[in-house]
């Protein structure tokens, strides 16, 4: 939808890591701050990222939201604090595929660190210390897709996205896709942008995203994200 015919905005879902935070993945104060404005002011905010429920809890809590999110890149959701958290993904596909990683990296002399796999329900994540292109030639024979969101590296099950997340997750809070704005930076982040009624991309995004967004931020990180919330401020209105 054209960001000119979409002057009735009730919520911001947003990206986390590249988005508000800084170019070090320091959290942006400007953009909590932002945050904070729209929550003051009726407006929804929800997070989106790649990073665990547990602790994408403990970053709503800080924040101040609802506590309505997505972890894992789309494989779980919740609605609210105390809301059951909905898990997408199929995560025992993931295993199979990681075994078979470990195994032939192992072989090469590499460990891959894996990040938080005991506190993650759908999808497992590894840091980016070996080549992309090889983790997906050697996952082949497995149905799973390779995320590379930029920070880590993803196993999912295929049909496991932000975007999918997303219609799924507006449906239940009984807001509509397009009373959304979502803000994002990564390839990751594409359905999202593309999904909801007005999608920006900060500066510093993948091209791919940049290309999925109705506007591009002029300033990187989380001085973009809250330049598009002032840009677009007079097209919010409270439930």
């Amino acid at each position: 939808m054209s960001p000119e015919n979409n002057t009735g905005l009730q919520a911001v879902i947003t990206d986390v890591d590249g988005t508000i935070t800084d170019q070090y993945r320091r959290i942006h104060t400007g953009a909590i701050q932002a945050i904070r404005q729209l929550l003051d002011s009726g407006i929804e905010v929800v997070l989106a990222s790649g990073n665990t429920a547990c602790f994408m809890d403990a970053l709503s809590r800080m924040i101040g939201t609802s506590g309505s999110f997505i972890a894992e890149n789309g494989g779980v959701f919740r609605i609210i604090y105390g809301g059951e958290l909905t898990v997408i993904g199929d995560q025992s596909v993931c295993k199979e595929a990681l075994d078979a990683l470990i195994r032939h990296f192992r072989k090469k002399g590499v460990e891959l660190e894996l990040y938080s796999p005991d506190y993650r329900l759908a999808d497992l994540a590894f840091a980016k210390t070996v080549r992309v292109s090889e983790v997906r030639e050697v996952v082949k024979p497995y149905d799973v897709n390779v995320l590379d969101t930029g920070f880590a590296i993803h196993l999912q099950s295929p049909g496991v996205s932000k975007g999918t997340a997303f219609s799924l997750l507006a449906r239940e809070m009984d807001i509509g896709q397009s009373s959304f704005m979502a803000i994002g930076d990564a390839q990751n982040d594409i359905e999202l942008l593309k999904a909801a009624g007005i999608g920006i991309a900060v500066k510093n995004a993948h091209p791919d995203a940049a290309s999925a967004a109705d506007w591009v931020s002029e300033k990187s990180y989380g001085d973009g994200f809250v330049e598009a919330i002032q840009r677009y401020s007079s097209y919010f209105r409270e439930r």
